[in-house]
C-alpha cells in the first residue's frame, strides 16, 4: 500500500469523521479518479505529415511516463476552417487513473511535481468546484521527475482533474488539505 493511501485512511478518515460527525466510514469522502488530459493544439496545427505525427508520438510518450498508463487519443468531430482544424485529426490525449496508479500519481504530483513548478504559491481554493472536485492547470510538463528536460524539444501544459464523491466545497477542502495539498490559505 502506498504512502499516501496509508496516510488517507489511517489520518485522514478519523479526522474527517471528527469534524464532519459523519455516521459510517463509507459516508468520508474518497477520490473517485483522477483525469489527466493536454491539448496538441498551438504545437501541431502548423506541422503536416511526419512532422505531426512525430510531434504527438513525443507527447504521447511523455503522458505516459509521467502516468504511466498510455492516453486515449481524442479526435476532430468536425473541421474548423478558421482553426485549420480537419475532422478526424488528433488534437487531444486524455488518460483516466483509478487505485493503485492514481495515488502513486497523486504522491508524485503533491510532494514533487507541484513544488518543483516555477512561481508556485499554492492551489487556489477557488480551483474546487461546488461538489469538491479539484482541477490544477500545469503550464510545463517538465515539472515531473520522469521527463528529461535535456531531451525536452516540446514543452506542454495539462490538465489534472481529481473527482471525488464529496457533498461540499468545503469537505472536498477538508480532504486535499488533510491529505497534504498545497492550498492556499
Amino acid at each position: 500500500m502506498e504512502r499516501l493511501q496509508e496516510k488517507y485512511k489511517k489520518e485522514v478518515i478519523p479526522q474527517m469523521i471528527e469534524k464532519f460527525g459523519y455516521k459510517s466510514l463509507m459516508a468520508v469522502p474518497v477520490i473517485k479518479k483522477v483525469v489527466v488530459n493536454t491539448c496538441f493544439g498551438k504545437q501541431t496545427v502548423n506541422k503536416i505529415g511526419t512532422e505531426r505525427e512525430k510531434l504527438v508520438e513525443a507527447i504521447i510518450k511523455d503522458l505516459s511516463l509521467i502516468t504511466g498508463q498510455k492516453p486515449k487519443i481524442i479526435k476532430a468531430k468536425k473541421s474548423i476552417a478558421a482553426f485549420k482544424l480537419r475532422k478526424g485529426l488528433e488534437i487531444a490525449a486524455m488518460i483516466t487513473l483509478r487505485r493503485k496508479r492514481m495515488w502513486d500519481f497523486l504522491e508524485r504530483l503533491i510532494y514533487i511535481a507541484l513544488p518543483r513548478s516555477r512561481d508556485f504559491k499554492g492551489i487556489p481554493p477557488d480551483s474546487i468546484d461546488e461538489k469538491g472536485n479539484l482541477s490544477i492547470g500545469i503550464k510545463e510538463h517538465i515539472i515531473f521527475p520522469e521527463v528529461f528536460t535535456e531531451k525536452e524539444k516540446t514543452i506542454f501544459g495539462l490538465e489534472v482533474s481529481i473527482v471525488l464523491n464529496a457533498k461540499s466545497k468545503e469537505e472536498g477542502l477538508t480532504l486535499y488539505k488533510l491529505l497534504g495539498f498545497p492550498i492556499k490559505e
